[in-house]
């Protein structure tokens, strides 16, 4: 089974290349693009801009099954101050590989959506785990996540579009917040999981700075487990052309609660914890419920929020340690 992984150096690419890689019977190529490669056995990696179309068609022909895990991605201060990155390269992106993937006859196309289109200027706070026929395209969006909810909504549109076009099955995963190994830890870049334990396990500093008052609430998933429903995507035998789901844990926590969570695991006893309540933030609570993936994929999640911080921690430690060794 021949596989390309695009985006195969960021956080979510690079875990499923991993994964892929140690498994019998599939051959990987893996699509990277500015970030260098990195080394692992058993996997080709080409380099391309997935915004040209010569690239694209370079890379994706001859390939069984196309997995999109590249993306413009960023933290919430670009959401709320350049919310226009996360939309126009990757509304062309996904465009232009779609196609291509039409015209090479892939059998199999998987595609990382997100969850922004559920929370809306009315309801930004949902109580209840949310199905996938909850989204309702009438209602506004809410206003941080406008341009990337619905470029994200424009491609799951196009992959439904495609698939009736009877060449080539598109799965849209709709996955929560997702962390661990592999994610971005600058706080530039790196969403709240990642900024937190970068903050956490800073021995520079014994404060946590939170954007915000710490009420929003977020459906936070491992990323291994994410990467499960990948492989349960592809092994599956379904004969429908068009499938979406929801990915996550099922549970919501509020970034307080997360960060003491962060504190208490790691064991640092000197952090004090400030929220900068004038910082931009994304005040909404969401929590999905993913059913239909259990039904239909046999899948669900199976790293508990408490063994997953563990991870994550021992993960970065070690990480850190050998960026110490090679700088020397």
């Amino acid at each position: 089974m021949r596989i390309l992984i695009c985006g195969a150096t960021g956080f979510i690419g690079r875990n499923i290349v991993e994964a892929l890689a140690a498994l019998a019977g599939i051959q990987v190529t893996a699509v990277y693009n500015k970030k260098p490669p990195f080394l692992i056995k058993n996997v080709n990696f080409v380099k391309a801009n997935l915004t040209n179309i010569k690239d694209i068609e370079r890379v994706i022909k001859s390939h069984d099954i196309v997995i999109q895990a590249a993306a413009n991605t960023s933290g919430v201060k670009d959401a709320i101050e350049r919310p226009y990155v996360h939309v126009t390269d990757n509304a062309i992106m996904n465009s232009l590989i779609l196609k291509s993937c039409y015209d090479n006859h892939v059998e199999k196309f998987i595609f990382f959506s997100c969850t922004v289109m559920y929370q809306t200027k009315s309801q930004p706070f949902l109580k209840n785990p949310v199905k996938e026929i909850d989204f309702d395209p009438s209602s506004e969006i809410y206003p941080s996540y406008f341009g990337v909810g619905w470029t994200k909504v424009y491609i799951e549109k196009m992959c439904e579009f495609y698939s009736r076009l009877g060449r080539t099955k598109h799965y849209v995963i709709r996955h929560s917040n997702i962390y661990g190994p592999h994610d971005k830890y600058d706080l530039k870049n790196s969403h709240v999981f990642g900024a937190t334990i970068s903050k956490v396990l800073n021995k520079d500093s014994n404060i946590v700075s939170i954007w915000g008052d710490g009420s929003e609430e977020r459906d936070l998933l491992y990323i291994s487990d994410l990467v499960d429903s990948v492989k349960k995507i592809i092994s599956t035998k379904d004969k429908n052309p068009f499938y979406l789901f929801n990915i996550g844990s099922g549970k919501a926590i509020s970034i307080k609660d997360l960060v003491c969570k962060i504190v208490e695991i790691a064991g640092v006893k000197d952090k004090k914890i400030v929220y900068e309540q004038s910082e931009p933030t994304v005040k909404t609570s969401i929590a999905l419920d993913c059913s239909k993936a259990k039904l239909m994929l046999g899948w669900q999640p199976n790293v508990s929020l408490e063994v997953g911080i563990k991870k994550t921690i021992l993960w970065y430690k070690k990480m850190s340690i050998n960026d110490k060794l090679g700088a020397n």
